[in-house]
């Protein structure tokens, strides 16, 4: 049997990085057709071009979102994985206009085309763990992100309804990928599967599969945030 999202049109933006490489060859594993954007790493954004359209597209940019919403004339899906670690204040603005503005945007103006092509789709934005819950030093980060997923809820309500668009956030834990590498092997999580509150790190695989279950075209979901953690944050 044909998969749901088979021949399908998703855009996975900031879909080549270690997160989002999982999600494309999942959905394109599914049949669907996947446009997936990067902003600086050409190197690493070729080795998916075997799965999906890969567009060089800086989110911040109006143009360069309305033309990565332009390679997809059919679009029924939006995954924004776009993001910046930011660990100085001096970085903030920066990263809300990288984490919050830009990824914003772009979600408001998918939902439009979406209603305006009568089209009942899907937009997964990726935030964090530390949106959901304090942690010390992490306002550059975390502020934004936390803004995200508010405006996303809003979205989802203003979408709501007959021919509904679908608006939900995923929230990543600590993941064996991107910017969380780095901090792992400092040893920064470490005291997490110490005290046995998580049995282990995250795999990308594991948030692909949540945001796959939101892409379903028959589920019933919206305005929500999936937290992908092993309970960490609990």
């Amino acid at each position: 049997m044909k998969s749901s999202l088979h021949e399908r049109e998703i855009v996975v933006a900031g879909g080549t990085g270690g997160l989002g490489q999982a999600c494309v060859r999942l959905l394109a594993a599914e049949g669907a057709r996947v446009f997936a954007s990067f902003a600086t790493n050409a190197e690493r954004a070729a080795g998916l071009r075997d799965a999906a359209t890969v567009i060089q597209a800086d989110l911040t940019r109006p143009e360069d979102r309305a033309r990565l919403l332009e390679a997809a004339p059919s679009l029924y899906g939006l995954v924004i994985f776009a993001g910046m670690a930011a660990r100085s204040e001096s970085l903030l603005e920066e990263s809300l206009a990288v984490n919050f503005t830009g990824p914003i945007l772009m979600a408001r103006e998918a939902a439009a085309r979406l209603r305006e092509s009568g089209t009942s789709g899907a937009i997964v934005l990726i935030a964090s763990m530390q949106a959901m819950a304090p942690f010390p030093g992490s306002t550059p980060y975390s502020a934004p992100k936390a803004a995200l997923v508010h405006a996303a809820r809003v979205l989802a309500k203003e979408c709501r309804g007959p021919g509904e668009v679908r608006v939900n956030v995923v929230s990543p834990g600590v993941m064996e990928a991107g910017i969380a590498l780095d901090s792992i092997a400092a040893g920064k999580y470490q005291p997490y599967l110490d005290n046995r509150s998580i049995a282990r790190y995250g795999h990308p695989l594991d948030v692909a599969r949540a945001i796959r279950l939101l892409l379903e075209p028959d589920n019933y979901i919206t305005g929500q945030v999936l937290t992908v953690d092993g309970g960490l944050t609990l």
